[in-house]
């Protein structure tokens, strides 16, 4: 009996054993199932069409989280806030108080737009519109079907699927159609949620592919992937839009300058070796704020000459002499008055067939500053719609209210062709001790500051030198009494015989002192060495190239000087 129990007790814990492990396994698979379900059901979950407010796709990608504003739908109108047009696409964005308009560039284009009238000025044409710029909320909203041209996109508005799609006409897209139905995934993992879902022979954009995969956009602005096999006829429907540069390679400008009431210089005959840009003293401000002409006959020889020597020509713009300072104030705080002055240099650039324009203004106010960026802002769609250069002068960094800090360089670096450097003068015609006209040292930290501080792209820095030099002459006391500018081809006509150079090390350049009259002479010496210290900059932080400031001051040698340091 005790065996039998035993046997039964055994078997029974057997049976027990069995039927948890059974559990067990029906357990595991039906964990599997499930796993399944849910990886079936995660892997074909779409959203779409739940959105409360728009979805703006600009370029291939969702933006709408960086967003300021929602996108405003309003009267069968799409308006975008200002404030994320500026994020997109204008940075430079104003509201011009004057005209009560909105001033929007973008690229080869300036627009005004009104809160009013159906109008649009676009580079001083006029054309009629359904909409206008409204403000809601203190937000000011702009109709972004009217500004398609200005901001040179394509647009697409699916109403079913709360997505507004911008294109930019100058950007590759490819586009391709569906072979069959097909689930548009979030990723190319195997497991990977639907995003959306297109038909046999639906359109796609076509962003990317890799790895048997393709990045695609569908009709409702989803981005997702699908397998590259599953679509056919992929073309492309239009390439990148690159425009060539006007001069390849490095810029060697030489400025020609003479004054208002002289004649452009007789340059037939002659050749400057390596220059490719000359910028003579074509044009200047008269006391009105007017653009003046000093070409006649002469300059339109010169032109010529310039033209069959293969050199571009982009003329000097300056607004130098005396109480230029208030009718400059007076310009720049014009919307009106620089629009005019803006349409009165594509004028003359049309008439004169120029390669660009080169704007000199100095002596400005500091209060002017922002005025000052806004009719450079203005002028470059300008310029670039007729495919012409647009170089605009600053001084160094430092400095004062009238000479320095009149500029903001970050915004002229980044609208202008390029920004062109005066590295002169360090010690100028104010100073009131004797110094260096251009130190290597102080040079080279000016586009440092350049590059840091005012962040601008180094191959949009001209470097521009001087070449010439300053005698000063101080009396017994030190003060400095006089100030004569030495052209570099006259220095050793100036200096005795025997007088001693010495070199430093620092600025690059020799220095000489001696005593006449009963006065000490100083002069830092710009020459052959000093300017081959400088030019080598250019290579060591990869600048656009180089100005020269000006011509006929020059050594013999000192264009195979440039033409070997832009190599």
């Amino acid at each position: 009996m005790m065996r039998e129990k035993e046997g039964q007790s055994i078997n029974g814990r057997k049976i027990e054993k069995n039927k948890k492990v059974i559990k067990m396994v029906l357990l595991a698979v039906i964990v599997m199932i499930l796993l399944v379900i849910v990886a079936l059901v995660v892997n074909n979950y779409i959203i779409l069409g739940k959105y409360k407010k728009t979805n703006l796709i600009i370029n291939n990608r969702n933006v709408t989280k960086d967003l300021k504003k929602e996108v405003l739908i309003q009267d069968d109108e799409i308006y975008i806030s200002k404030q994320d047009i500026g994020n997109f696409f204008d940075k430079h964005i104003y509201e011009e108080k004057e005209t009560g308009k909105i001033i929007t560039t973008y690229n080869k284009k300036i627009a005004e737009l009104g809160f009013e009238k159906n109008k649009i000025n676009i580079n001083g044409s006029e054309k009629t519109t359904y909409a206008h710029a409204i403000k809601k909320d203190d937000t000011i909203y702009l109709p972004i079907q009217e500004l398609k041209d200005v901001y040179d996109v394509e647009i697409i508005y699916n109403q079913k699927a709360k997505a507004l799609i911008l294109d930019s006409t100058s950007k590759e897209q490819k586009k391709a159609v569906g072979r069959k139905s097909l689930a548009v995934k979030s990723s190319t993992r195997f497991i990977a949620k639907t995003v959306d879902r297109i038909k046999k022979g639906e359109v796609v954009v076509v962003i990317s592919e890799n790895k048997g995969f393709s990045k695609i956009r569908t009709e409702n602005g989803k981005i997702g992937y699908v397998k590259t096999k599953n679509l056919a006829n992929q073309i492309m429907v239009r390439e990148n839009m690159e425009e060539e540069k006007q001069i390849k390679g490095k810029v060697n400008l030489v400025w020609d300058y003479y004054s208002k009431v002289a004649t452009a210089p007789n340059r037939n005959g002659t050749q400057i070796d390596g220059v490719n840009v000359v910028s003579p003293a074509f044009f200047h401000l008269n006391e009105n704020g007017k653009l003046v002409g000093n070409i006649g006959e002469e300059g339109i020889e010169y032109i010529k000459w310039a033209k069959e020597n293969n050199y571009k020509i982009w003329p000097m713009v300056q607004n130098d002499g005396e109480g230029m300072l208030n009718v400059t104030s007076k310009l720049m705080n014009s919307y009106e008055k620089r629009k005019e002055l803006i349409e009165s240099l594509v004028n003359v650039c049309i008439k004169y067939k120029l390669d660009g324009i080169n704007v000199d203004f100095e002596n400005m106010k500091k209060e002017d500053k922002d005025l000052y960026s806004r009719f450079i802002v203005e002028l470059a769609p300008r310029m670039k719609e007729l495919g012409l250069v647009l170089s605009v002068d600053v001084t160094a960094p430092d400095g004062g209210d009238t000479w320095s800090l009149c500029f903001d360089r970050h915004v002229i670096g980044d609208v202008a062709d390029y920004i062109v450097f005066m590295a002169y003068d360090e010690y100028g015609v104010a100073s009131k001790h004797s110094g260096t006209t251009a130190g290597y040292d102080w040079v080279e930290l000016g586009i440092n500051k350049f590059l840091q501080t005012e962040e601008i792209k180094s191959e949009k820095i001209i470097l521009a030198v001087p070449l010439y030099t300053r005698l000063w002459t101080e009396n017994s006391q030190g003060d400095v009494i006089k100030r004569t500018v030495v052209a570099m081809k006259d220095i050793n006509k100036v200096l005795p015989e025997g007088v001693q150079k010495k070199w430093d090390d620092k600025l690059k350049q020799d220095y000489v002192e001696f005593e006449q009259d009963g006065n000490k002479k100083k002069m830092w010496i710009e020459d052959e060495k000093s300017l081959e210290a400088k030019t080598s900059l250019i290579e060591k932080y990869n600048l656009g190239g180089i100005a020269a400031w000006e011509k006929g001051m020059e050594a013999d040698n000192v264009w195979t000087i440039f033409k070997n340091a832009l190599k």
